[in-house]
């Protein structure tokens, strides 16, 4: 029996026009939903039933239905049917996590624009038809970044929405708590007073930490390239460096999934668990990783110092407390993430254009090869 066919790529320009079509019908849905919610109402900008809070459950709704689609479509586009060959439940998990990462990235943005305006409108009520116009216009444009997005994931651009999903679930956690003295504690206070603020921070944990689960299958995938173009030393190198951040995933995800107000124990073991992966990847990386340019380990020794440095400012110097330590430590740990991808991708790029180039010239050489043997000596 044959083997089916390999469906044809999809080009950038048919990934363009499919999420024009599905911009344009979550418009129309949404459109529908509004004029039913929002009848004989005049709905203020954030609060209750309003364009804010609305528009925000209709982008989630939208957004994670959108991402999924987008995401199992774009396995036929060109540079990611790699994807074609992963275990059904592999890539469930890589689309699952893609597909909230997204949404909840644009609900925050929308979130964040909805109560600026709300302060710069103070007292502003809005009628039936504006209300529904906004709604179908926020959600459809939401739609259409997420499509775009999930259609071209690649490594480095993972790592920056890790960073920028990590950066506004936190910000937005801080900014909505309910204890205004949280950081005169500890970081993890954020997730102990059981409101929504809380729940979105232990949220925002438990999605990123799966995100760097996802994270470790693409990082594994550029890494073999490099060992199989001989760049990397160790053959091993995928396999120990995607480990070690799948571990890091899971402590992540389990500092939200068992905050300090569910068990302490487990919470520090969490937390104390990625720290130390992370501080193995990086005292490692000369041997796991040996083949990258010497810069990049003088840049993580660089990291490491820093590390060592602000825990001594904690303790024992006490220049400042427990919460700006994690939030240093933080911050120098998915620093170096995206430091370690560049460098990946870069070398990925510059070694198949080397390859390319190689091949380019072998062909030439071999096309001129007869017309030299044949001519008159």
């Amino acid at each position: 029996m044959s083997a089916p066919p390999t469906p044809e790529p999809r080009t950038p320009l048919d990934v363009e026009s499919e999420a024009f079509a599905v911009a344009i019908a979550v418009a129309i849905v949404s459109a529908i939903v509004g004029g039913l919610l929002f009848a004989g109402t005049n709905p203020p900008i954030w609060g209750g039933i309003s364009l804010g809070v609305v528009s925000a459950g209709s982008i989630l709704i939208a957004g994670v239905i959108v991402a999924y689609v987008g995401y199992w479509r774009s396995r036929t586009v060109a540079g990611q049917q790699w994807r074609l060959e992963l275990k059904s439940w592999k890539f469930i998990v890589d689309a699952t996590t893609v597909a909230f990462v997204h949404a909840v990235l644009a609900v925050l943005a929308a979130i964040a624009v909805f109560l600026l305006l709300q302060r710069s409108f103070q007292g502003l009520t809005l009628d039936p038809p504006f209300t529904t116009i906004a709604l179908a216009l926020v959600t459809a444009l939401a739609a259409y970044w997420i499509y775009l997005s999930v259609s071209s994931i690649t490594t480095p651009k993972m790592s920056s929405l890790l960073v920028l999903f990590m950066t506004f679930g936190t910000l937005t956690a801080m900014a909505t708590s309910s204890d205004p003295a949280w950081w005169e504690y500890h970081f993890s206070q954020l997730g102990t007073f059981g409101d929504r603020s809380s729940s979105l921070f232990n949220l925002t944990l438990i999605i990123a930490g799966f995100f760097v689960t996802t994270f470790a299958l693409y990082l594994q995938r550029d890494l073999q390239l490099l060992v199989d173009r001989r760049v990397l030393v160790n053959p091993k190198a995928p396999r120990t460096v995607s480990i070690y951040f799948v571990v890091m995933g899971i402590m992540l995800a389990c500092v939200g999934i068992f905050p300090l107000t569910v068990s302490v124990l487990l919470h520090n073991l969490s937390a104390s668990g990625m720290a130390v992966a992370f501080l193995v990847l990086l005292i490692s990386s000369p041997w796991v990783l040996k083949g990258l340019p010497g810069r990049f380990f003088l840049v993580s020794a660089g990291f490491a110092v820093a590390l060592v440095f602000g825990a001594l400012l904690f303790e024992p110097i006490g220049h400042y407390n427990l919460t700006a330590f994690e939030l240093v430590a933080f911050a120098i740990i998915f620093a170096w993430i995206a430091v370690f991808i560049r460098y990946i991708s870069a070398l990925t790029e510059q070694t198949a254009y080397r390859g390319a180039g190689a091949s380019a010239g072998a062909g030439a050489a071999t096309d001129a090869a007869p017309t030299s043997a044949g001519a008159p000596a």
